[in-house]
């Protein structure tokens, strides 16, 4: 498939993947090679670095989307949250940010490949699984505190790990943490979306100041476009029926079957291209 054609592509799938526990990256890393877009496994060849800078783009425009969609639900909770608000939202960047600048590298290079993504999201599914067996109704953001922030940025840094999903991670540690299904998805967002947000711009800056493939910058910029405007009317969609009394968000149970379905999946085709 043409790179501008595959960007188009892979932007238009990223909205609903950002909006659901699922992985993003993990999906935008193996459908490719899972459909046979590409005949190699992730992280191989000379398409790598072009890979990684569409990811970049897929990023930026979902997290553009999600500001903007958002950003009313952002500012209930951050009310909700009171003067606690800063401390909980450092406490959860401080851990990614660090973990981030430790082992980015490392995690890029050895395990951004089909088994490590499987394992992560097979390790994420059991997590959320087991979390969301608390009860529907928990803790509230007005009973938030710093170690709930801490959990979650804990959570976050995981998430560094291809599979395992920020979304995801978030979810299950404020379930986890015994807060209620409503509250625990807008306390997701509200810790997750800065991390995306920063982590994007300064990847994105990263990327400006080293050489890439000619045909990079076309893609890029199809693939930011192509996420933003699949992103933002589903994230419209999901809090109008978010902010309705009587909706409840739904259990993460099912997002956990598909998550290992998918790793089953990755595994089978790693087991028949070694036959």
């Amino acid at each position: 498939m043409p790179p501008l054609a595959r960007a188009l592509a892979l932007g238009l799938i990223q909205g609903p993947l950002e909006l659901a526990p699922v992985s993003s990256s993990a999906h935008i890393t193996l459908l490719p090679w899972l459909t046979g877009c590409t005949g190699e496994k992730p992280g191989a060849g000379r398409d790598a670095e072009l890979d990684k800078s569409l990811q970049v783009a897929l990023h930026i425009g979902t997290a553009a989307a999600l500001a903007i969609a958002l950003r009313r639900d952002l500012t209930r909770a951050f009310e909700r949250l009171g003067p606690r608000a800063p401390a909980l939202v450092c406490l959860a960047t401080l851990p990614p940010a660090l973990a981030g600048r430790a082992f980015e590298r490392p995690i890029e290079q050895h395990f951004d490949q089909p088994a490590p993504i499987a394992a992560g999201l097979v390790g994420g599914a059991l997590a959320m699984a087991l979390a969301d067996r608390r009860p529907v109704e928990g803790r509230t953001l007005e009973q938030a505190r710093p170690a709930d922030g801490l959990a979650l940025g804990v959570a976050q840094a995981l998430a560094l790990a291809p599979g395992v999903s920020r979304r995801g991670a978030t979810l299950a540690a404020a379930r986890a943490r015994g807060f209620g299904r409503r509250d625990a998805n807008a306390l997701s967002w509200a810790v997750a979306l800065p991390v995306i947000a920063a982590a994007s711009a300064l990847k994105g800056a990263r990327l400006a100041a080293r050489p890439l493939p000619p045909h990079a910058p076309a893609a890029m910029a199809a693939g930011a476009l192509a996420s933003l405007l699949s992103t933002a009317p589903l994230a419209r969609l999901a809090c109008r029926g978010a902010r309705a009394p009587e909706r409840v968000p739904g259990p993460l149970a099912p997002y956990a079957l598909y998550r290992v379905a998918l790793a089953s999946l990755v595994l089978a085709r790693l087991r028949r291209d070694r036959s």
